[in-house]
């Protein structure tokens, strides 16, 4: 799993059947350094198939590849990344460990 920030949100103009119930959020992966502070999100954004809801500015965990389509369990979605969950906080510790 990995610390994402949503930035937006993706519009289907004929989405699968199988979608429904459900939106495509745009969200950056955030790393360390991010995290603490120290620089601005510079990865690549990715589609997130979002059931709980995540506004812009939201941080969220999100799990990727297999992991994805494994909340759905027999029903497979077409979904390379997920939402797991919104995240309130995330606290870091910045000392580097011995």
């Amino acid at each position: 799993m990995r610390v994402a920030q949503v930035i937006g949100t993706v519009t289907l103009s004929r989405p699968h059947s199988s979608l429904k119930g459900a939106r495509f959020a745009l969200a950056v992966p955030l790393s360390l350094d991010n995290l603490i502070g120290g620089t601005d999100a510079t990865a690549e954004a990715l589609v997130v198939y979002d059931e709980l809801g995540a506004a812009a500015g939201c941080q969220i965990s999100i799990s990727e590849g297999r992991e994805a389509a494994q909340p759905f369990g027999d029903t497979m979605k077409p979904v390379d990344a997920y939402n797991a969950a919104i995240l309130d906080q995330v606290d870091v510790d910045k000392e580097k460990p011995a």
